[in-house]
């Protein structure tokens, strides 16, 4: 297993709890990249009918059952992954925007998921601190968050109960193949790691990784953004944002794009999102990012106007050009799989990525359809080299 992020976490527990010797190795440490750099959404509310709705409503159900296992297993002493079933709300800020809203959660409500219409006065029952000039919102009871980087430790931790090995500080530097030509394992800055079968679930680095064992996915890195606001009483319950979050998600467009994204953290802090754009690796801050997401996260909610900002941090989301994630066995390279590409939502849905490449890995009936997730699907042909 290539990534010690929350996607590699979850599949290394995952392939472990069917017995399967696993080892994940991280060039860094675990949960250092896009796991430490994110806000930990459980997000319905985003997706359209599809696949990667699918894939979210399944893994939202799951959710709840691996809390409650995380904390039976590893107990009191390690800290929670604080599982919080929120909810959210989805604001509008002019009519034609309430239209969009409205016209996107019916599509939703086909394909299962609780969306419910409020009004500018109901939205503001349920968030009394929200700025009364919205023009309505839909509420989404769906959602829900998690502490990401201690959620990756948890499942990393559960893992290695189930006795998987954790190696960090050690370089993938190329691939081990077979007189056949089948990958049989990784060479490393800290040696040589043979195995039957390696997952690339190195988030935005996993273009770079799939590359270098000579099979290339697709994957970019798509930067984004964050403030985080002093501590301060709750007055913020759900997770609230605009409509545009949902086209910003959708888009292909490598240009900066801005959207409001606000919620408060156990500790009492705000976390205010989020931006995306392609600039390669390029961590350098711009503040004009920064007061794009202040401005428009005032006017959700005005009286952050008055709050003081602690902190800013940012990372990199991985990115496919047909937004849905490849999960499974690359066919250009016999015993390479893959499970990255989750962009935005890979939180949220690291628990059911795991199980479907499991099922998919031990020759079992997947939860849900797996073919949309191919590595090798149609809308990825045209960006697939033959090996």
């Amino acid at each position: 297993m290539i990534g010690a992020g929350i996607i590699g976490a979850a599949c290394a527990r995952s392939l472990a709890s069917h017995g399967l010797t696993v080892t994940v190795v991280d060039r860094g440490g675990s949960a250092g990249g896009t796991s430490a750099a994110c806000e930990g959404n459980l997000l319905v509310s985003d997706k359209g009918p599809g696949p990667e709705l699918e894939l979210a409503l399944y893994a939202a159900a799951r959710w709840p059952q691996v809390a409650a296992e995380l904390a039976d297993e590893l107990g009191p002493d390690f800290p929670s992954i604080e599982y919080d079933a929120k909810g959210g709300i989805v604001v509008a800020t002019t009519e034609s925007g309430l239209d969009a809203l409205l016209a996107f959660a019916r599509t939703q409500r086909t394909a299962g998921v609780l969306a419910r219409p409020l009004t500018t006065a109901e939205a503001c029952g349920l968030e009394p601190d929200l700025n009364p000039a919205l023009t309505g919102a839909v509420h989404y009871p769906g959602d829900a968050q998690v502490q990401p980087t201690v959620t990756a430790e948890a499942l990393l931790a559960s893992a290695r109960r189930r006795g998987a090995v954790v190696r960090t500080g050690a370089e993938v530097t190329g691939p081990i193949l077979g007189d056949d030509g089948r990958i049989v394992g990784v060479a490393t800055s800290a040696g040589s790691l043979h195995a039957d079968t390696v997952v690339v679930a190195a988030g935005p680095w996993s273009g770079e990784v799939s590359a270098l064992l000579g099979a290339a996915l697709p994957i970019r890195p798509r930067r984004g953004m964050l403030l985080v606001t002093n501590p301060m009483p709750q007055r913020i319950f759900h997770k609230i944002y605009d409509g545009d979050y949902v086209g910003a998600t959708q888009s292909g467009d490598a240009r900066l794009q801005t959207s409001s994204v606000v919620e408060s953290t156990r500790s009492g802090t705000v976390l205010i999102g989020s931006s995306r754009e392609q600039v390669g690796f390029d961590d350098i801050f711009t503040v004009e990012v920064l007061r794009q997401l202040a401005a428009k996260a005032v006017g959700i909610f005005p009286f952050l106007a008055g709050v003081t900002v602690l902190r800013s941090y940012g990372g990199f989301r991985p990115y496919l050009p047909d937004h849905l994630p490849a999960i499974g066995p690359d066919l250009r390279l016999p015993g390479l799989w893959h499970a990255s590409g989750h962009e935005g939502a890979g939180i949220g849905l690291s628990v059911a990525t795991a199980e479907l490449l499991t099922a998919q890995l031990l020759g079992q009936t997947p939860p849900l359809p797996a073919e949309p997730f191919r590595p090798d699907r149609l809308s990825l042909q045209a960006h697939l080299v033959a090996v």
